[in-house]
């Protein structure tokens, strides 16, 4: 396990977002990037997920969203679970790789990516 400090974590979320090509970045103005410490219990419940989980994406992917939905729909959202993105890692440039690739993973997502697609492009 790693600890690091809130803003330290943040900045590696917000680096693994600024590492998007800028072709796509029109395509995620609508998604909020959040960190929280662990998922909670209602989140657990609701999507079905491990209590261990690292990311997980809420929102309509692109590919399934009408020309209604355009810009006035309710942002997307992209969740990053601090803690047990630290519980997996041993080193900083470990956590720092694991946040990128949950960042990317969740955002693959937003673009209509299945967890095969994925994990064929490294960000399993």
């Amino acid at each position: 396990m790693i600890s690091i400090s809130d803003d330290d974590f943040d900045l590696a979320a917000q680096a693994a977002m600024d590492s998007i090509p800028d072709q796509f970045r029109p395509h995620l103005e609508n998604v909020i990037i959040e960190v929280r410490d662990r998922p909670d219990s209602t989140l657990l419940a609701e999507y079905e997920v491990p209590e261990d989980l690292l990311g997980l994406y809420v929102g309509v992917p692109l590919e399934d969203k009408g020309v209604d939905l355009g810009g006035s729909s309710m942002p997307d959202l992209v969740l990053i679970f601090r803690d047990n993105l630290c519980e997996m890692c041993e080193t900083r440039d470990e956590l720092v790789h694991e946040i990128r690739v949950t960042v990317l993973h969740e955002i693959g997502h937003h673009f209509g990516l299945d967890e095969d697609r994925l994990a064929e492009l490294g960000y399993e």
